[in-house]
This record gives structure tokens, sequence and C-alpha cells, in this order.
């Protein structure tokens, strides 16, 4: 027989003196992004480029889900690790990052309550002016022949963002993982 609130007293007591840890807290997306940008130097053999810009889909799906959570300079310094394994011109990142951060920046301040469709419309369209950007930053210009090669990879980019997105809810679990605290 059940007693009376004395059965959920271990199931409480276990929750007892546990706290996220602040270090994973603060570090989580930072390395989730960063990580994001090592990893589109796989080797991958194509003809034309296909692999999306794993580094800025993180960084985008980051803003989205919690949008205080990386400052608007993030961009800067972030952008700067995804020109040294990019192999994108230096400094091209870091501009597009940063300009990427403050259009989310002003579109939270001026639309405060979206819906899931305008998120990745929004999204779509960042990603795909960041495309078109940094194909043109690295003067390959764009032509109709080049638009027509870019267009699988903004393809799969935008295709790929609710994955992303899944990816960053698993991993934001982890960073508010609670921790017994020893104090």
């Amino acid at each position: 027989m059940p007693r009376s609130g004395l059965d959920s007293a271990p199931a409480a007591a276990r929750q007892l003196n546990r706290a996220p840890s602040p270090l994973l807290a603060r570090s989580v997306p930072w390395v989730a992004v960063i990580l994001g940008s090592v990893a589109q130097t796989l080797p991958v053999i194509a003809s034309a480029p296909v692999m999306p810009p794993l580094g800025f889909l993180f960084l985008v799906g980051w803003r989205q889900l919690h949008p205080g959570l990386l400052p608007v300079w993030a961009g800067l310094p972030l952008g700067f690790v995804d020109d040294l394994y990019s192999g994108q011109p230096l400094g091209s990142a870091m501009l597009l990052w940063s300009v990427a951060m403050i259009v989310f920046e002003v579109i939270e301040q001026r639309f405060p309550w979206r819906s899931y469709l305008m998120d990745w419309l929004v999204a779509a369209g960042v990603i795909a002016a960041y495309l078109l950007l940094a194909s043109t930053l690295a003067q390959a210009g764009l032509t109709g022949n080049h638009m027509t090669v870019l267009a699988p990879q903004l393809v799969l980019s935008v295709l790929l963002l609710p994955l992303v997105e899944r990816f960053i809810a698993v991993c934001d679990r982890l960073r508010l993982w609670r921790f017994r605290s020893l104090g």
C-alpha cells in the first residue's frame, strides 16, 4: 500500500542540491558553433559547393531558440573562427555573421512574438543572403551559372535548418544539465 506523500520523497530528494554548471551553461553555445565551423572541413568530394555552412546554421539556431543567450557581438569572434576553417577571405564571416546577428536583433525587437514559420522564413532569407554575399566576397562573381551552382547548397542549408535546431535543443539540454553541488 502506498503511503501518502512519503513515496515521492526519494524522487524529490534526488533533485535537491542540483544546479546547472555555470561554465557549461555559458560555453556550450560557443563550442557548438565552433564545432560546426570545424565540421565543414570534413572531406566532401563534389564539383560544386554542397556542404552547408554548419557554423552559421548553428549560430542561427542558437539565436532563434534562445535570442538573448549569445550577445550581438558574438558574430565577430565566431566569424573569425569560421574564417580560419572555411577558407573564405579573412574577415568575410566576421562581417557577415555580425550583420546577421544585428538583423536578428532588429527583428527580435520589431516582432517579439513570431511563429515558427516566420522564424524559418527569416532564417532562410538570412542564410540566402549570407551564401550570396560570402560568394561575392570570395570574388566568385554572381553570374547566372554561379547561381545554379549555389542553389543546391542554399536549398540544403534551408532544409537542414530544422535538424540543426533539433540538435541545438539537445545541446541546450546538455547546457542545463543539473549536477550535484558540493556546497
